[in-house]
């Protein structure tokens, strides 16, 4: 009786969040099936590839694009380096006592701090006190020092994923600790940690508030000819066209079609992050 107990409790159980999930991925569909409806009749080469004319109520995105691109490049060279370091001295190095439970807490609270934050933040520290002004260096700063988190999390928790023995096998041959980790240790971390990283920049990709300050423009056709310009991107140009816009209703197209590439952008940056784990779980694997 107590077995046919738990047994239907299980079953519950497991419907349950089987019925939660459909609900998201419902949800996700609806959401999506909207914006490309009415977004996907706008897609075409001179929108990706034109810059905007006319009050932007015609033409295309291509330097949003452009834009989006240069600030999350920036946002990947500060933010990865800096947090696999910090991941590997927390992990590999640092001895277990409060202080170093101080710094994980500290970093872990710091994921959870809002974007708009960051942006006022960059706003003090890039814009003014190191006069990088208005540019893709500040907002791409802006954007590292958010993203730096949850890379130093997301890498630290693929180092625990290592067993110990990899490391003691290497030391026990005569290895220093950095030839183990570098040789046993981060060639099987590796995968987590790409992925972990590259669903950050995916996250940066999106923002809107820390570039709002630091340097997106409202209109700006040309092409930024340095990292201390200023420029468009897409989430900015994407709540411009929402909200901002003197013509709402004409350019409302447009708007849904900015959506769509900047989905069909960070799902892109998703989809990387997925083949490379697979290919190189799978080189680890035949190497082990």
């Amino acid at each position: 009786m107590r077995l046919k107990i738990k047994r239907i409790k299980e079953v519950m159980g497991f419907n349950t969040l089987r019925l939660c999930m459909l609900v998201v991925v419902m949800i996700l569909a609806v959401i999506f099936y909207d914006i490309f409806s009415k977004g996907a009749g706008i897609i075409s080469w001179e929108f990706l590839t034109k810059p905007p004319v006319d009050g932007m109520t015609k033409g295309g995105i291509f330097p949003a694009i452009l834009g989006t691109f240069f600030v999350t490049a920036i946002t990947a060279i500060l933010a990865v380096p800096l947090g696999m370091g910090c991941a590997i001295y927390l992990n590999e190095y640092a001895r277990d006592n409060g202080l170093t439970r101080f710094i994980r807490l500290s970093i872990r609270n710091l994921s959870g701090v809002p974007s708009i934050v960051y942006g006022l933040f960059g706003v003090t520290l890039f814009v003014d006190m190191c006069h990088f002004g208005t540019s893709i260096l500040s907002a791409g700063a802006t954007l590292g020092l958010m993203t730096l988190p949850l890379t130093i999390t997301a890498s630290e928790e693929a180092l625990k994923t290592v067993p110990r023995s990899y490391r003691e096998g290497a030391l026990a041959l005569g290895a220093t600790k950095w030839q183990s980790i570098r040789t046993n240790v981060l060639p099987f971390a590796i995968p987590g940690i790409l992925t972990g990283t590259i669903l950050g920049l995916s996250r940066a990709a999106g923002e809107t508030a820390p570039i709002l300050f630091t340097g997106a423009a409202f209109f700006l056709p040309d092409i930024p000819n340095s990292i201390f310009s200023q420029f468009m991107a897409l989430p900015y140009h994407l709540y411009i066209m929402s909200t901002q816009h003197h013509n709402i209703s004409l350019v409302r197209p447009i708007a849904y079609g900015t959506a769509l590439v900047l989905i069909a952008l960070v799902f892109l940056m998703n989809l990387v992050a997925v083949i490379i784990r697979y290919r190189l779980r799978k080189r680890g694997m035949a190497h082990g």
